[in-house]
């Protein structure tokens, strides 16, 4: 590994503890940190930590939060047409500011193929996914005939865990007249998702969304459209790869959950993450920044994070001051 590698590996935003003017609350997620300012708004600030399977793992990833940061405000601003959403600014790569929301405790995911967590209940041979019923005769990587919608509970703590629109409506988790708006956003906010992903050569195959009310109406909160929180197929060689068996190349975490089972860990109780050298953390770092790239068709420019602490307190001071 030359300097530079060395440099960019060590070069990480892992912990924050800002004190932002009229900071009333903080909330340190699995990867982002939630500043709640003035009980009116929000600074998220993307950290270069990385989760699967509800956990987060030893090391953080050069860039990652950035990248996260910045797909996040280009879909935000590619899809305010369909629903309003919570961003007002990204004064800095690795931070957003927007409105403070009453969060809906749901995730709205939406999977267009057999891929994932979808298709580890498939291959196990389960035919219903939250209560939506799978067709017969598919494959790994297969697409549904119609999207399907697979919520999950927004857990606080630990896993989120799968969840039918029957029983959140039965259990009140949501209103359904509420409940109603979360679905029709979530489908067009992911057709608008493919067809921007289809236009660069991708394919969304499946995303998840997070809203909450704002002055009473429904609003696109957190992140959109990252890797995170979808996975991307290459569309050049698609159908070769699905008629001749192969595995599907990617952009998604999905790479980092498969090297974590291969290696004996999937979040379960006395497992132990396994050892992430050097190389390992920046082929993660080199396939975020590859995902950038394709998805945005914009060319990546890093932004060093080693004074990461001083800029981010003046430039969201100035942003603040201006609200």
């Amino acid at each position: 590994m030359d300097n530079q590698q060395l440099t960019d590996t060590m070069n990480t935003i892992t912990e924050t503890n800002f004190k932002f003017p009229k900071q009333t609350k903080v909330y340190k997620g699995k990867v982002r940190d939630v500043y709640t300012i003035d009980g009116k708004y929000l600074v998220m600030v993307a950290s270069d930590r990385i989760s699967a399977f509800d956990v987060v793992l030893p090391r953080g990833i050069p860039y990652k939060g950035q990248v996260l940061n910045l797909i996040a405000k280009k879909f935000l601003e590619a899809t305010k047409d369909i629903v309003p959403n919570w961003l007002l600014g990204t004064p800095h790569p690795n931070v957003s500011v927007g409105k403070m929301c009453e969060p809906f405790k749901v995730e709205m995911v939406i999977r267009g193929y057999v891929a994932g967590h979808a298709a580890r209940t498939y291959n196990e041979g389960k035919r219903v996914l939250c209560g939506v019923k799978l067709p017969e005769g598919l494959k790994e990587n297969d697409k549904f005939p119609e999207p399907i919608i697979t919520p999950t509970t927004k857990a606080s703590e630990g896993h989120d865990e799968d969840i039918s629109r029957e029983e959140i409506l039965k259990q009140g988790i949501v209103e359904e007249k509420y409940y109603v708006q979360l679905e029709k956003h979530t489908r067009a906010l992911y057709a608008r998702g493919q067809e921007i992903a289809n236009k660069m050569g991708l394919i969304l195959v499946d995303t998840k969304y997070e809203f909450g009310l704002y002055n009473g109406e429904v609003t696109l909160m957190d992140e959109i459209h990252t890797p995170d929180s979808s996975r991307y197929f290459y569309k050049e060689g698609y159908e070769e790869r699905q008629i001749k068996g192969e595995e599907q190349k990617q952009l998604s975490k999905e790479f980092v959950r498969r090297w974590l089972i291969e290696n004996g860990f999937q979040g379960k109780e006395g497992q132990t993450v396994p050892v992430m050298n050097d190389e390992w953390v920046k082929e993660i770092s080199d396939r975020y920044i590859e995902l950038y790239e394709k998805v945005t068709g914009e060319k990546f420019v890093k932004h060093d994070a080693l004074n990461f602490n001083r800029e981010i307190e003046e430039r969201v001071g100035a942003f603040l001051a201006k609200l």
